[in-house]
């Protein structure tokens, strides 16, 4: 997209609240000033695809910001002052080389969908723990070895974990007051890790636990199993 065709879609996204530059060509590198003039306006800002590398505290200015798409791009650090984009309902920043987040980031108090899917996260990120309006939370194709205790106060309905090097399962899993999908397939987790609680106490309806060290049909030994196929099979029965 040359410059005048960036023109025309800042002209256009003055009006509609949404501007998509994703993968242009060339892809930029950084966030052009011109999007910045545009932070009074704008509620949808999409630059996945292209190569930033890195975020200024400028972000802060997008005060309207509802959705914040930098996907596919060459980002380490996020800068703590995302934490200033109050009404940030989803951030997808997958498919960077992020290792951790700004511990500000529990200030974003409407955030709903985080996606950080492959980045190079270690540890799960703590700072997502008492985000009280938290739907979807993708950590996917990560290097995380473990879910931290405080999961008690873990809100999200759904959490991807699968593709990373989890060993350990916080004790308080079984107590996410609203986590019903929890997804750990290709894990390195064992048939004892898996604890009664979880089956048995938790509001999860769908564990997918494909490719660990044990076989997914042992699942059916662990106490509590019984419990869990019936939050499965009453969350089908909703479905039809």
């Amino acid at each position: 997209m040359g410059n005048a065709g960036l023109k025309q879609h800042y002209e256009t996204a003055s009006k509609t609240g949404v501007l998509q530059i994703s993968n242009n060509k060339p892809k930029l590198r950084e966030i052009p000033t011109e999007v910045y003039k545009l932070s009074e306006s704008l509620r949808n800002l999409d630059l996945s695809k292209n190569k930033i590398s890195c975020i200024s505290d400028d972000i802060t200015k997008f005060k309207l910001l509802k959705q914040l798409n930098l996907c596919d791009n060459s980002i380490q650090v996020l800068p703590s002052t995302i934490a200033n984009l109050k009404k940030l309902e989803l951030l997808n920043v997958s498919h960077n080389s992020i290792q951790l987040l700004p511990h500000p980031i529990a200030e974003l108090s409407n955030l709903k969908q985080i996606y950080l899917n492959n980045n190079k996260f270690k540890q799960f990120p703590k700072p997502l723990i008492g985000l009280k309006n938290l739907e979807v939370v993708d950590l996917s194709y990560n290097k995380i070895v473990e879910i931290p205790s405080g999961m008690a106060n873990f809100h999200a309905m759904e959490l991807n974990l699968s593709q990373n090097e989890i060993s350990v399962l916080s004790e308080d899993l079984h107590e996410a007051p609203r986590l019903k999908i929890l997804k750990l397939e290709e894990n390195c987790l064992c048939l004892d890790t898996i604890r009664p609680s979880l089956l048995r106490d938790s509001k999860i309806h769908t564990l997918n636990v494909d490719g660990n060290l044990f076989e997914s049909k042992q699942l059916a030994a662990v106490e509590g199993y019984n419990e869990y196929t019936e939050r499965y099979t009453a969350m089908k029965k909703k479905m039809f």
